[in-house]
């Protein structure tokens, strides 16, 4: 959903059809995704906790540390600037070059993010955030093997990492790998027990690959705490759609949506609904001949 991921022999939709509505939900995600995802990727926010380098003056980290305050409240100008300040003093600042890689990707600009990131990493190759914008930049462009391999980079350097694992996650997802997605996210659960985002994908990889209400078991027990991430009652009111349980996905998009974008949604996943169900077959019409059979009936 603002834009992955994720866990997918159950009945399994096409991955044609996953795909499908995946880019229907970045697409009405105009209204819904204004607040994810997953996509995802695999969703979280664009920066990331960052060490303390031993090099760093107590000048620069300062700046620093309000640069990341100001990208994460969405003040993406004056993070511009003071990462900007941050790479002029030192052209090879991991911190800084990540920070404007993460501005950019935040605003959408996906390639010159990804330049940004390529630089951190080159500087410094066992860096986990420039890797970590690289393969969400990856899954952007739609190149989830590189988004694959380089999330698998990342887990060698801090294994276990839940963001890496989302995103690992999500990737797969994307890919069409529903059950290795879902694999990958449980076992990531096991050992980052009750990490929001890891079920927040999990539960909407359930939802794309055609298990929803099982996707909204898991996503039930993400929402139940107040400080639920909104990605997770978005996936949660999609899951409840695709059910075709329209009052209960129209009670939790009116959380965050206001009314238009709620019935807009609602139209999109009967739109879905549509789409992936399987085609009936017409019933059989005895041959009567004094009575001829009208193409309504056969509906």
């Amino acid at each position: 959903m603002k834009n992955a991921h994720f866990t997918f022999a159950r009945r399994t939709l096409p991955t044609r059809g996953a795909r499908l509505l995946r880019a229907g939900l970045l697409v009405c995600g105009a209204s819904l995704l204004a607040a994810t995802a997953a996509c995802t990727t695999t969703m979280q926010q664009v920066s990331d906790t960052r060490p303390v380098m031993r090099n760093s003056t107590p000048s620069s980290m300062s700046e620093l540390h309000i640069a990341d305050t100001a990208l994460d409240s969405g003040n993406l100008e004056l993070a511009t600037t003071l990462y900007e300040k941050i790479v002029k003093a030192d052209p090879r600042s991991v911190d800084g070059l990540t920070g404007l890689g993460n501005t950019l990707y935040a605003v959408g600009d996906f390639t010159r993010a990804g330049v940004y990131y390529e630089h951190a990493a080159q500087i410094d190759q066992a860096a986990p955030a420039p890797l970590i914008g690289i393969a969400r930049v990856a899954i952007h462009q739609r190149r989830f093997d590189d988004a694959i391999a380089t999330y698998h980079r990342v887990l060698v350097v801090t294994p276990n990492d839940p963001i890496a694992l989302a995103g690992l996650g999500a990737a797969l997802d994307l890919k069409g790998d529903h059950q290795g997605a879902q694999a990958a996210l449980r076992d990531a659960l096991t050992k980052n027990p009750g990490d929001p985002m890891l079920s927040v994908n999990l539960g909407l990889s359930l939802v794309l690959s055609g298990n929803p209400r099982e996707g909204a078991n898991v996503l039930l027990d993400v929402t139940r705490y107040p400080a639920a991430p909104p990605q997770a009652r978005q996936d949660l009111a999609l899951a409840y759609g695709m059910l075709g349980n329209n009052e209960a996905a129209a009670e939790i998009l009116g959380r965050d949506l206001p009314k238009a974008s709620v019935q807009d949604n609602l139209r999109f996943y009967e739109i879905q609904r549509e789409r992936l169900a399987p085609p009936r077959a017409a019933p059989k019409i005895a041959a009567v001949p004094s009575v001829p059979v009208q193409a309504a009936s056969l509906r």
